[in-house]
């Protein structure tokens, strides 16, 4: 997952200890051990972290008057294409080895979509009861950059045309969306599940938890040991909905 990362920001420890949270339970569910059958969590709580940063990037340049979308958008480019490009140029001759005349097929539709960022959407219309299996896509895993860099492309322009009214009506466009997302999800998990799986739309929801977090910490009064005291119950709240999922 292409997760930003800025120094102005300043380390932030605990982050990188969720990341490795977030990934150790994804790779026990991909080795198929029975205890982890739930791992696929550690997508979700990726998503949150990519929320909270790029809001916390966008937040952070927009208050000292610095943020450009260009600048963004070029900052994005040169993070994520050049190892991109290298991860697919390694799966070339991997793919080329061991798949048949029928999967190169798709594999090549694939190599289109994963730059374009929307391999998400390409394995969304791929999905279906004769799908090939994630064994046969070695670029399957790209659908989580997709939907994160489509969430990158169109939230800080959303942001930027809203920013103007006010912090008041700005949070509540935010609740609004994202609770029209959490419905599309919910909705998708009962009807169409590929829907809710690789769609941004049904997956807004989860970054725009990690956006909200980053204006809290932006945005919230100076009361610091009231404050402290709801982020380590939030943290523990945080840490047993995981174990439990």
């Amino acid at each position: 997952m292409g997760i930003p990362h800025n120094p102005a920001l300043g380390y932030r420890p605990e982050i990188d200890g969720l990341r490795a949270l977030a990934v150790i339970p994804v790779i026990l569910f991909h080795a198929g051990l029975p205890l982890f059958s739930g791992g696929f969590v550690g997508v979700d709580i990726f998503f949150v972290i990519s929320g909270y940063l790029i809001t916390s990037i966008i937040l952070a340049e927009k208050i000292r008057g610095r943020f450009s979308l260009i600048n963004f958008y070029e900052r994005r480019a040169r993070r994520i294409l050049p190892a991109l490009f290298v991860m697919m140029l390694i799966c070339l001759p991997v793919a080329w080895l061991t798949l048949d005349p029928s999967d190169l097929k798709y594999f090549a539709k694939s190599l289109v979509a994963v730059p374009t960022f929307s391999s998400n959407v390409l394995f969304w219309l791929e999905s279906g009861y004769f799908d090939a299996t994630a064994e046969l896509k070695p670029l399957l895993h790209t659908w989580t950059l997709a939907v994160e860099e489509q969430y990158y492309l169109f939230f800080p322009l959303l942001l930027m045309l809203a920013w103007g009214l006010g912090r008041k009506w700005l949070i509540v466009l935010l609740i609004v969306a994202a609770l029209a997302s959490l419905a599309l999800a919910q909705l998708g998990a009962h009807q169409a599940t590929s829907n809710a799986f690789y769609l941004l739309p049904a997956r807004a929801w989860e970054l725009l938890a990690g956006s909200f977090i980053a204006f809290y910490f932006a945005w919230r009064p100076r009361s610091i040991g009231r404050a402290s005291v709801v982020d380590q119950a939030a943290t523990l709240l945080g840490l047993l909905l995981i174990g439990y999922s």
